[in-house]
């Protein structure tokens, strides 16, 4: 703090030298003296040997939690297909092994685990920006008339989307669950947190999950959902299932699908859930419990004839090979 100034009106007086006592030179020589009698006095004195301070002693923090190690397999479709899962089972499919399958004992565990992810991603009327809480996700349930089991049977998932869901949970600071967070260990075990890497993952319920799932419809998701495996994984499928929804539907044919999607509660704004949808439901979804051409507005005959259409066109591949083993059945329903 700086020394103030005297006031206009005050006068500082100064004693003429003929008026100075020699008082405060005798008493600056007494303190002086004083002073030097301390120091020495203090130099003199004797001391006590230093004794350092014993270290700080620290205690450590918790470790940080194990990540979740999976064990994955690899297997045909036909060994996923006849696989009894006891424990949530992962698989590497082995006509591409850019698609991971996980097989949940039961429907229970399956939502748990994704029917977060789903809302995020293609729900219809939730946010695409942010991730739900507990609380907005069982309201969404809800709403939806469904339970965590039956939200969805099979769920599919780029690699890119699930990024997306860490990254925002991790943004909004959501709380996961448990089984979210062993998702995140599985993802981050495949290195699907690379920005660079594809991949597919999707899912199904054992047979007796609910009475639904029988062998035949276990089948059906199977095959539902890996042909969504193909489309996050290999891009040259998805850029021709992309051309042919422009090309070969018509624009009454691409409204009926959207129709049919926007009642099974998918986001009809997104428009590569269209197609992807489109090509799963219309090319290999052949149980009537889950498809039916009319459902999309379509006849037996015109359905058969995008599928022989999407056959000639497609790029070569497991996936190909499946849809030309089908039968020639779907004209006859």
């Amino acid at each position: 703090m700086s020394r103030p100034e005297p006031r206009a009106d005050e006068t500082i007086r100064v004693l003429p030298p003929s008026r100075r006592s020699h008082a405060p030179l005798a008493v600056a020589a007494a303190v002086l003296g004083l002073i030097v009698v301390g120091a020495a006095g203090w130099l003199l004195w004797p001391r006590a040997a230093h004794v350092p301070l014993p270290p700080a002693v620290t205690t450590p923090g918790p470790a940080p939690a194990p990540l979740t190690a999976f064990p994955i397999q690899t297997a045909t479709e036909d060994q996923i297909l006849h696989h009894v899962p006891t424990v949530l089972t992962v698989f590497r499919f082995a006509s591409n092994p850019n698609i991971l399958v996980l097989d949940f004992p039961s429907l229970h565990e399956q939502g748990l685990m994704l029917n977060r992810v789903a809302a995020l991603v293609e729900k219809e009327s939730l946010p695409r920006e942010r991730v739900l809480t507990d609380a907005e996700l069982a309201a969404a349930i809800q709403a939806s008339g469904d339970s965590v089991d039956t939200y969805y049977y099979g769920h599919d998932y780029s690699a890119a989307a699930l990024r997306r869901f860490f990254a925002l949970a991790d943004q909004e600071n959501i709380a996961l669950k448990p089984v979210e967070a062993e998702l995140r260990d599985l993802v981050r075990q495949v290195g699907w947190l690379d920005p660079a890497a594809a991949g597919g993952l999707i899912s199904i319920p054992a047979v007796g999950a609910d009475s639904k799932v029988t062998l035949a419809a276990r089948n059906a998701i199977l095959r539902h959902e890996l042909s969504h495996g193909e489309f996050f994984s290999n891009p040259t499928y998805a850029a021709y299932v992309h051309n042919f929804w422009l090309t070969a539907l018509t624009e009454d044919e691409r409204a009926g699908v959207r129709r049919f999607l926007g009642k099974e509660e998918y986001d009809t704004h997104e428009e590569e859930l269209m197609y992807n949808e489109m090509q799963a439901y219309l090319m290999f979804t052949r149980d009537p419990l889950f498809f039916t051409p009319d459902m999309a507005g379509l006849t037996a005959k015109r359905l058969s004839e995008l599928q022989a259409e999407f056959l000639a066109g497609m790029p070569a591949g497991w996936l190909r090979d499946v849809l030309a083993s089908y039968p020639s059945t779907t004209a006859a329903r």
